[in-house]
């Protein structure tokens, strides 16, 4: 009976198992490692979390604090030279195949878990079971793994679980998450959405999306876009098990106000990469494919795209005193209705418009 395992599944029975297993710690490392302990996106019931943390424990060895501190350092240093694993510095090969090494690299930077592991689980039972002895938890799930589904099946499946998060985690979001894609928001690293639908990785295949606006529990942001973690959310929600604190915002508009004034500041600082998509599109229906070739000889692109950069700064330097960026998007809406050039016109109104 133990060498057969006490589950007699046909193969397909023992790839399901896989499938099932792997998901609940996809399901872990996205809601409680990255929306929860990363970003503060979310909060869960103590129940809830102590479950995630002792499954992580099992299937994965990572300690919270370790995948949380190395995660906000790559937001904190995306696409530099300190990025722990960026494929424009490392390589889409190196990252795809050994992102895990970049990963347990990065670990072992105790300046990297001070600063940015701050805020993590630092109890008794992390302290002394799931930090002490990370590695111990993987070998009980594989003596589970043999009494439940035999010799062969069962040491399959304990090398498929343990095998899924360095490959598809560390490797194809960290790898392909910043090198092929798709992109809804034109933000300063190259993060990609690489599929719209969110189900082998749990909606982290929204890559994009988070890097806009990475404290939002909501990974998807168009309605064919699909975060199976954002269902899972809800439903712990409705359970009264998890409290959203955070989602990305949706703008809201008004009738243009007759100046800028510090709410609409604050709304176009908000809503940035709505302003900066909007913009995009605006250009593109200026034949943006025969950019390169007018751009010298046309006044009007070459205030539009200068103007761009200035529009950008406001945000850039948004630690300024907020009056002095007042007077700075008063000063671009002027000059922009003042230009002549209808579409800018309308772009500053709309600025105006956000509230």
């Amino acid at each position: 009976m133990l060498f057969s395992g006490l589950f007699d599944l046909p193969w397909w029975g023992h790839v399901a198992a896989a499938l099932a297993l792997t998901h609940v710690t996809i399901a872990a490392v996205t809601i409680y490692l990255h929306r929860c302990q990363a970003h503060r996106a979310l909060d869960l019931h103590p129940a809830v979390s102590h479950f995630f943390r002792l499954w992580l424990w099992l299937t994965t060895g990572m300690v919270t604090r370790e995948w949380a501190a190395v995660h906000r350092k790559h937001h904190a240093k995306c696409e530099t030279p300190e990025d722990p694993h960026s494929p424009r510095i490392y390589g889409i090969n190196r990252v795809l195949w050994l992102g895990v090494v970049l990963y347990v690299k990065e670990c072992a930077h105790p300046e990297t878990l001070e600063r940015y592991g701050r805020g993590t689980p630092d109890d008794w039972i992390e302290r002394n079971v799931y930090g002490k002895f990370a590695i111990y938890g993987v070998f009980i799930t594989l003596a589970a793994d043999l009494v439940l589904f035999g010799a062969v099946p069962g040491a399959l499946i304990w090398l498929t679980q343990m095998a899924w998060i360095p490959f598809w985690a560390a490797g194809v979001i960290n790898g392909l998450g910043h090198y092929w894609g798709y992109r809804h928001w034109p933000t300063p690293d190259a993060s990609t959405n690489i599929v719209p639908w969110g189900i082998l990785i749990g909606g982290e295949e929204l890559h994009n999306n988070h890097h806009a606006y990475p404290t939002s529990a909501k990974l998807s942001s168009k309605w064919y876009e699909l975060d199976v973690g954002w269902l899972y959310i809800r439903i712990l929600e409705a359970l009264g098990l998890a409290t959203v604190k955070h989602v990305a915002p949706t703008p809201r508009l008004t009738a243009p106000k007759p100046a800028v004034d510090p709410d609409t500041l604050e709304a176009v600082i908000r809503y940035r990469y709505d302003v900066l998509a909007r913009y995009a599109r605006m250009l593109h229906e200026l034949e943006r494919a025969r950019l390169a070739q007018m751009l010298p000889k046309s006044r009007t692109l070459q205030t539009m795209y200068s103007m761009r950069h200035e529009l950008t700064a406001v945000w850039d330097r948004s630690k300024a005193p907020r009056e002095q960026l007042v007077r700075q998007l008063q000063d671009w809406c002027a000059r922009a209705e003042a230009s002549g050039i209808r579409p800018l016109v309308e772009f500053s109104q709309r600025l105006r418009s956000y509230a």
